[in-house]
């Protein structure tokens, strides 16, 4: 599989984490209260594998052109 594809996927599971840990957030407040701190803090470590997956991915289009101009 190609680089880009594996962050592309990498992304696509990094996102579907994230989410579910912040609705397992929300749940528990509904449910009984505050949180324990470890679930409190557990979307932070997806949500920064997110943050560098989606600034490579919002950069490659600009890169891809460089690399594929033609230079005489």
């Amino acid at each position: 599989m190609n680089w880009s594809l594996w962050i592309r996927q990498s992304h696509r599971w990094l996102s579907m984490a994230f989410t579910l840990t912040v609705i397992a957030n929300f749940a528990y407040r509904a449910v009984s209260g505050e949180p324990p701190s470890w679930l409190t803090y557990s979307p932070l470590p997806p949500l920064f594998l997110l943050l560098f997956s989606g600034l490579y991915l919002f950069a490659l289009p600009y890169t891809a052109k460089g690399r594929s101009r033609v230079r005489v």
